[in-house]
Formats: C-alpha cells, structure tokens, sequence
C-alpha cells in the first residue's frame, strides 16, 4: 500500500483560517476581501484533506454555477492534489452526477446552486446530509442557498469523529447578504460567537502577490478594482445613487413599532403569469408591515387579494394605489376609487407649507415624471432613516429590496431645465439581472406624500390667498 504524508505550508493569513477551521467553536468562517489571498486554495485543501483524515464522511464544494466551478474551482483542486503528491487512483470524478469518491469511502460533492425558477426554495437539497462544506465564490449565490446548506452539515458521521459542522465562505466583497450578515456585523463588532470574519488581500499571499498586484494595477474600473484589489467593501458604483447603501440597511435593522394611529396604506405592482412578479406591500405609516408576492397571477386573483387585504386592515380605498401600466390598468377599473399609478404621467404639484409657492418653483430642478418624483421622495425618506420594515420578512425578500433600492440611480440629463429623471426600468433590469418590482412598491407608497394627489387646483382655492 502506498503511503502519502499530507504536510500543510499556509500562509500567515491561511494559519488563522486553519485555525478556526479545526477548532471545536466555530462553525462559519468568512474569508476573503480581495483576488489572490489564497482563499481558494486554503478551502480545496482544506476538503481534500478533511475528506481523507475522516473516511466515510461527505463533503460539498458549491458555486453558483457548475461550469464555473469545475473551470475553475476544480481546477484549484487538482493542483492541490499534485502540490501534495495526492495519486490521481485515491479518487475519481463521477462527471454523471458531479461527485469526487475518495478510496476511503468520504465523498465531496459539487454542488451547482444557481437560482432556479422552478426549485426557488432549494428543495433540491432538502435531503441531503453532510459532514461540512464550503461555499465558493459566495458573492454570486443566493442567501438562501447558505440558509439552506448550513441546515444540512452536521448529519454525516460527525457524531463517530467528534466533528463540529462547519462551512467555509470565500468571497470577495460584494453588497448583499454578506455584507448584511457577516461584513457589517464584523465591522461594528457583533458578529456571534461560532463566526469569524478574515480579512485578507493580495499581499497577505507571498506566494502570488507579486504578479496579482501586477494584474490587479491594471483593472481601469475604479469600483472592481476597489474590490478586488484593495479589499473596500464599502464601494460606491457613482455619484448617481440616490441612497446610501447604510442607510438602506438600516430600513431592515431599525426597531420601530408604528403605533395604532398610524395610517394604513397598501401599494401594488402588477404582473401577469409570470412576467416580472405581484407585489403587495402593507403600510403602517411608513413602516412596512408585510409584503406579499407572486410569480404567476391573474388580474383576477390580484383584484380579489386587494380586496381581501383592505378588508382585513380596514384600509379605505383611497389609499391604495395600483401599477396601472400595462397588464395592471384594468385593477383601478374593477375597484373604482383607488389611486392608478402611471409612472410617465406629470409630476404632481407640491405645495410649501403656507401653499403660497409651488415647491418645484422654489427648487432647482422639477421632475420628469411622476415615478422619478416619487423615488426622489423615496430616497428622502431612506436617507433620513424614515422606511422601516418588520423583522420577521423573508431573506430573500429583503436581498432583493436592497439591490434594487441600490440600483436607483439619477439620470444625468443636462438640459436648460435641469430635469430630476430616474434610470428606466429597462436599465435597472441591466444592472441586477430583473425587474425593481418590490423598490416601485416602495416608491408608489410616495404618492401619497406629494400633497394630495387627488385634488385639483380648483379644489385648493379655498385654502389659497390672493393678494392684488
């Protein structure tokens, strides 16, 4: 029988990972920050070598797509096995059903976890079990495949070898999940007691950092090479951005309880049949106390849970207001009185707080539409801490809030009249891969706050002074 001897040479930043990743404490370690740490391969050893010190146990390598990580994941791990003399007849690569058997009988699989319509749950892995694992490249998954996978380590022999379920997280900085759960925490000091955060960047790897710093002088985008080089998770992608990325956070970390006497109101965005998806959002105040989607719906169905929603909240129609763009213009016909949004309509006028000057008169701008107006009134609110939201809202729900409230941007039209104009939705869709259906729930709530978008100026002169 051959004998191999398996002897590990880290690296300073990867002696801390190792550190944490054979303690009997922690079960999530974070790193990354940057290219070129060496993040990669700390967790392909780190598999490998898990995998044979404990025979019969079951292991998963997971990235958003399998192409990528057997164009490049897989690629790390064979190097890794030539880099300790590993013979190529200790394992083999089931391509079929995308598993690594070791000799030992301990199993790695490799887990393809990009997004599917039809699986949006991840049932897929409901009934697997696993020892431990690590997520690759994590930045490109969804926070439900982490929320899915960390429910199913800890199932395969961990008893029999006193192991504690652990996964292993490398990323580079990327505003979602993880900087919500893991970078922020990390940065204030909250983090729980079972997860580390490692920071680390190219020249913590003396192995390559000489030619990755190289590569990465190279990279003109301002914003990727503030990631990838320097490590900067607080990256700002322009100027246009309407908020602040803090402050969009805090809409989902603020305790805030609304009180009774605030008023109820619910917003609306239409679709039909799985074209983009039917939000609802509840209203207390500006608190959101529950949001409701659907993938497929009818106009039918839509209307009915309208209903359904004013009714149990006692929400008078009046403060409803429907997407009434496209498929969403025949709701305000079937329910008269409440309030059809139609984002290329004009602006509303507003009024200052004595009515005696239109407000767009005394700014330096007006606005293109309604839409912009009312996600310029959206940021306001966001900015200044105003929108919060309940606790208990789905993850997901919220990842893809705060992508989309990101993803708001000025549009840089310079003309004579210095027109505010929001990107188009067609531009939003470029940017995060789908359509801002919740963010435009949000932002027609702000109809309501644009005076009163019912009346007309007639209707006001009661409330007007004329002065010859």
């Amino acid at each position: 029988m051959r004998t191999v001897t398996i002897t590990v040479k880290p690296t300073e930043k990867q002696k801390i990972a190792w550190k944490y990743l054979k303690d009997d404490k922690t079960q999530f370690i974070i790193f990354g920050n940057a290219a070129g740490t060496g993040k990669s391969w700390c967790g392909a050893e780190w598999t490998i070598m898990s995998a044979i010190a404990y025979p019969g146990t079951k292991w998963f390598i997971a990235r958003n797509e399998l192409k990528r990580l057997m164009g490049s994941t897989y690629i790390t791990f064979l190097k890794v096995c030539k880099w300790h003399n590993i013979p190529s007849i200790a394992w083999k690569l089931n391509s079929q059903y995308n598993y690594i058997k070791l000799w030992n009988g301990s199993r790695i699989d490799l887990l393809d976890v990009s997004y599917k319509p039809s699986d949006p749950l991840y049932e897929r892995f409901g009934s697997t079990e696993y020892t431990s694992g690590w997520l690759e490249e994590a930045g490109e998954m969804r926070e439900r495949v982490f929320e899915v996978l960390k429910s199913r380590i800890g199932r395969h022999l961990n008893d029999k070898y006193n192991l504690l379920p652990k996964i292993l997280i490398t990323c580079n900085p990327k505003k979602n999940w993880l900087y919500f759960n893991f970078y922020k925490p990390w940065m204030e000091k909250r983090l729980p007691e079972d997860t580390v955060f490692l920071k680390a960047l190219y020249t913590d790897n003396p192995f390559t950092a000489k030619i990755y710093g190289a590569m990465l002088n190279k990279i003109k985008d301002p914003v990727l090479r503030a990631r990838l080089r320097d490590g900067i998770w607080e990256y700002e992608d322009n100027d246009a951005s309407l908020m602040d990325y803090d402050k969009i956070i805090k809409i989902f970390t603020t305790d805030y309880e609304p009180g009774i006497n605030a008023t109820m109101h619910l917003s609306v965005d239409v679709a039909r049949f799985g074209r983009d998806k039917a939000v609802f959002m509840l209203w207390q105040g500006f608190h959101i106390r529950k949001v409701w989607y659907y993938d497929k719906s009818s106009t039918s169905f839509i209307e009915e849970k309208i209903e359904h929603i004013m009714e149990q909240y006692h929400i008078p129609r009046q403060r409803v207001v429907v997407d009434s763009d496209g498929v969403g213009g025949s709701v305000p016909d079937h329910l008269p009185g409440i309030y059809a949004f139609v984002n290329a309509a004009s602006p509303i006028t507003e009024w200052d707080d004595e009515k005696k000057y239109r407000m767009q008169e005394t700014q330096k701008f007006v606005y293109t539409n309604i839409r912009s107006q009312c996600y310029d009134r959206l940021a306001n609110y966001v900015n200044e801490g105003i929108i919060t939201c309940y606790p208990g809202i789905d993850p997901q729900v919220r990842q893809w809030m705060i992508e989309e409230l990101e993803a708001i941007k000025k549009k840089d039209v310079e003309d004579n009249e210095k027109k505010f104009q929001i990107i188009s939705k067609e531009e939003i869709k470029e940017t995060i891969g789908r359509s801002c259906d919740f963010s435009d729930t949000m932002m027609m709530r702000m109809v309501f706050e644009l005076g009163n978008p019912r009346a007309t100026m007639g209707e006001d002169f009661s409330e007007v002074t004329v002065v010859w």
